[in-house]
């Protein structure tokens, strides 16, 4: 069974004492989580250094947003994948729908933010996803498969062991909206079958695969009760506690556990 990883994407929010707030109350509850699996958070460029200070030691992962695919520069704004590492990032997310759709983020900008993201030794969510037109004219696949192809061509499996790939159906962000189990199964068993043409059939067997849409705790269950759905990349409801605890519980419940339920306090 692949490891679950859930990754709370804070995106332009908290300030930081909510962040304190909340990564405390997530590092004292994470240990009681049911099941095998991993947790992520990736906060505004300004509580990076803070956050990945106050998780040190839990387990729980840290990354960035966004990375330049330049290693330094006159690039007035930006940020690089070494200075991510030397804030205390061990994570970064790639071609999120909102870069791509907002900033204008191509297939080969992405892949140049691979190489960079790689080359600085962080993890990369490598996301893919369809706009509303593309699904109601029924190229879905055809455009998560391009989105993937031009940011993978020319790696190997071993360059790329740290990858996580994450599935977010553009239609489906932040508008309360979410792909049905069936619809998220369809898109990531074609990614898994599209990356072991590329890398290899165990590659592809041992790769994660997040759904992103509008993940709250009243789907997440539903969801990642699918073998195919690896976890989440959570937007909205990783701003709060315990919707973002539950949608992790959700996760790790696929591995056999009860979903919901946690260690009690003798056994954790």
């Amino acid at each position: 069974m692949r490891t679950t990883f859930v990754a709370g994407n804070w995106k332009m929010n908290l300030d930081k004492n909510l962040a304190r707030s909340l990564v405390a109350g997530l590092k004292a509850a994470v240990g009681t989580l049911e099941g095998p699996g991993q947790v992520g958070l990736f906060p505004p460029f300004t509580l990076l250094q803070d956050v990945a200070r106050e998780v040190k030691g839990s387990g729980i992962v840290v990354g960035g947003q966004n990375c330049h695919q330049q290693a330094s520069g006159a690039y007035t704004g930006e940020v690089s994948a070494g200075l991510l590492r030397d804030a205390g990032a061990t994570h970064v997310i790639l071609g999120h729908s909102e870069r791509r759709r907002d900033f204008g983020e191509t297939d080969e900008l992405v892949a140049a933010k691979l190489a960079a993201a790689l080359a600085a030794g962080l993890r990369p969510i490598l996301c893919v996803g369809e706009q509303l037109e593309d699904r109601d004219q029924g190229r879905t696949l055809e455009v998560v498969g391009r989105q993937l192809a031009g940011a993978l061509a020319g790696f190997t499996a071993e360059e790329l062991a740290g990858l996580t790939l994450a599935y977010e159906p553009v239609w489906a962000i932040g508008t309360g909206r979410t792909a049905t189990q069936d619809q998220a199964v369809e898109v990531h068993a074609a990614l898994r079958r599209q990356v072991a043409g590329m890398l290899g059939g165990d590659f592809a067997a041992n790769l994660c695969i997040q759904y992103g849409g509008s993940v709250t705790p009243k789907n997440a269950a539903d969801l990642m009760g699918a073998e195919e759905i690896d976890g989440a990349l959570v937007g909205g409801a990783s701003l709060e506690l315990h919707s973002f605890l539950a949608i992790c519980d959700a996760a790790r419940g696929r591995a056999g556990q009860t979903t919901g339920h946690r260690k009690s306090e003798s056994t954790s």
